[in-house]
């Protein structure tokens, strides 16, 4: 699990300490502001929607307590449904800039190969068509949420690590792609390194509940993993 936490960050330095990655990052960081700031004001009604349902009117002693922590239950439930769509429509719109990304980071890690000709339309459909799956399995997960939803904390640990499952597939989109692994090779490939990939996603849901942190995930991770798949070629 460290180390899946640690493979990430290391991701993030080489992101911002190499002038060839950064100029990709630029391109992107205008695109992802703007669909983060979109899905910000979902989050926010989603929050007030769910601390609606779950915190009772009540005037007993410890009723201030418990509506501070259903608030943050929901808090952290919404938060949770706007990083999935963020990381599922950025890494959409973002693909062909992710793919350069990855072929300039295996070359850092000195395996050279020619930078991809850009195609937009194709490269972000077939993004969103390998969400199908996974997302299929986390909506499973929210059914199953959804059967405990009056019972908040069980709720949002359910949903929690649905997420974390759907986006372990996501932000190994990318390098999955390159090496050609269909939906069974790359479950196959999350389920051997199970303890690594939840590190890794683990630390990515909290780095982008981080403003502006927020924004460099998606290309940290693409880096991140491509070093590492070098490394373990």
């Amino acid at each position: 699990m460290i180390n899946g936490g640690m493979v990430l960050l290391g991701g993030m330095r080489l992101l911002l300490s190499r002038a060839e990655l950064r100029a990709v990052l630029w391109r992107m960081l205008a695109l992802l502001l703007a669909l983060m700031l979109i899905l910000s004001f979902g989050v926010f009604w989603l929050v007030d929607y769910i601390a609606a349902l779950w915190i009772p009117s009540a005037d007993t002693w410890y009723w201030q307590l418990l509506s501070w922590l259903v608030g943050g239950l929901a808090f952290l439930l919404a938060v949770l449904c706007g990083i999935i769509s963020f990381v599922t429509l950025g890494s959409a719109v973002s693909a062909p800039w992710l793919d350069v990304l990855a072929t300039r980071t295996e070359a850092i890690s000195g395996q050279p190969v020619k930078e991809p000709e850009v195609s937009w339309w194709p490269m972000m459909l077939q993004s969103l068509v390998n969400s199908v799956r996974p997302l299929s399995v986390l909506l499973l997960w929210g059914a199953v949420a959804l059967v405990f939803f009056w019972l908040p904390p069980l709720a949002t640990a359910i949903w929690t690590y649905g997420a974390m499952r759907f986006l372990s597939f996501e932000l190994i989109d990318t390098t999955a792609s390159r090496r050609g692994w269909d939906y069974a090779e790359r479950k196959a490939h999350l389920l051997d390194r199970r303890w690594f990939y939840i590190g890794f996603s683990g630390l990515a849901i909290l780095l982008m509940m981080v403003p502006l942190v927020n924004l460099l995930v998606i290309p940290a991770a693409v880096v991140a993993l491509s070093k590492e798949q070098v490394s373990h070629a």
